[in-house]
């Protein structure tokens, strides 16, 4: 059976991937990424690619958070990595001697959903992943859309709170600051700070409050920790409602760290998305559902596009 090489760039890990064609998982490697060193983040991106090589892929597939130049296989700027005009597609092929091609990790994560995962079976989909930000990808028709120059669906950066918090973009308000993990830290602090005796005080006692403690508390049932929980799934929900309006999908598949904690997050999402989008009573249901790959599912979607690049 054929098989190809999917790599999923983070901020914090570098997971690779040898993936079938038919999406089934075939072995796996993984480091530590080292975010703020360019070529070291390079290196561990080629240990990787190599240390799978030895077993199977006819190509390699890349997915990484940022603008990526698809037709030119760069990045163009990443806000989790120290990566400004990086031809990673080039680097990559001539390292590892495979076929390369290189696309942003969401839209890698959105192909492997439309292909393997949640969303098999349409052909118009929108994927929003939720975790320190927020990213998303467009399958449109059965195709991936990604624009004029292949920045499309940075979905997590539009304005919905001009005065509100600082963004990594640059920008104030942008969605992921209201509706991501990194909403979790800031209301999760902001509630240890309000009661420090509190479950989520308690919970990061000695350590800086985080959203991880925020999800934990509210797996034990603390009430604050729910009400963080409905208020940033209140947010994911309302920009939902504003991107179904705007692309008309069959179906929005959520995935992402953050919602992995599933019903905590989605059902306050799923009733703001239908307060916000136009007209729901005349339209057809617009399901939001979970992903179904979890954390696999950029580095499998990586993979199936560098088999869809070898098949051509």
């Amino acid at each position: 059976m054929r098989s190809a090489i999917g790599i999923d760039v983070g901020g914090t890990k570098v997971a690779a991937l040898l993936v079938a064609e038919d999406g089934s998982v075939l072995d796996r490697e993984e480091r530590d990424t080292p975010a703020e060193d360019v070529e070291g983040t390079m290196e561990t991106i080629h240990e990787v690619a190599a240390a799978l090589a030895t077993k199977g892929g006819e190509s390699v597939g890349v997915g990484a958070a940022g603008m990526v130049d698809f037709a030119a296989g760069a990045m163009r700027s990443a806000p989790n990595l120290a990566w400004k005009e990086v031809p990673i597609r080039d680097l990559v092929a001539e390292r590892s001697g495979l076929p390369c091609v290189v696309d942003n990790d969401a839209n890698a994560a959105a192909w492997g959903e439309y292909r393997f995962g949640a969303a098999r079976g349409y052909r118009h989909v929108l994927v929003v992943t939720v975790g320190t930000g927020i990213g998303g990808g467009i399958v449109a028709d059965g195709e991936l859309f990604r624009g004029a120059n292949g920045f499309a669906a940075e979905i997590g950066h539009f304005i919905v709170e001009p005065d509100g918090p600082q963004c990594g973009c640059g920008n104030r308000g942008c969605w992921e600051q209201v509706a991501s993990g990194q909403a979790l830290d800031r209301l999760g602090r902001r509630e240890a700070e309000r009661d420090p005796g509190g479950r989520i005080a308690a919970l990061g006692a000695g350590r800086e409050v985080s959203g991880r403690h925020v999800s934990l508390a509210a797996r034990d049932g603390d009430e604050a920790a729910i009400r963080i929980f409905r208020e940033v799934g209140r947010r994911l929900g309302e920009g939902i409602g504003g991107l179904v309006n705007v692309l008309d999908p069959e179906v929005v598949v959520v995935g992402g760290g953050v919602a992995e904690e599933g019903a905590l997050l989605l059902e306050p999402a799923r009733r703001a998305f239908r307060e916000a989008v136009e007209a729901p009573e005349h339209r057809p249901e617009v399901p939001i559902i979970k992903a179904a790959l979890g954390n696999d599912a950029g580095a499998i979607g990586a993979a199936a596009l560098a088999l869809d690049l070898v098949s051509r």
